[in-house]
């Protein structure tokens, strides 16, 4: 997913936007900037298309906030999500401290197959 979005605002506080990969699909670019470009270029030219632009735009808007809505975490609050972060930290700390101390030990030379 493509998107501009990097923080949500709630209720209840702020919570990071979770990062997901990206995908091909033109269909899960969220991007508004595009949009907001051909309202401006219709506003120029009064044209009677800003009315179609503009409902594409709320149209995305709307697209955009459900998917939002439907991202792991966001209805953990921050000190939930600070908790799981430092978990998570905790976790890659161990998993380095033992990758290191499996790297120092002493390994027996294997001898080629010929």
């Amino acid at each position: 997913m493509i998107c501009d979005v990097i923080y949500l605002r709630r209720e209840a506080g702020s919570a990071m936007a979770v990062s997901q990969p990206k995908q091909e699909k033109e269909s899960d670019d969220c991007s508004l900037l595009p949009l907001v470009h051909d309202i401006i270029k219709s506003m120029d030219k009064d044209s009677q298309d800003v009315h179609q632009e503009l409902a594409k735009l709320k149209t995305k808007i709307q697209e955009a906030r459900e998917q939002i809505a439907n991202m792991p975490g966001v209805d953990s609050s921050p000190l939930e999500q600070q908790q799981q972060l430092a978990t998570l930290r905790e976790q890659v700390r161990t998993k380095n401290q033992l990758l290191q101390k499996y790297k120092s030990l002493c390994m027996f030379d294997v001898p080629k197959a010929s």
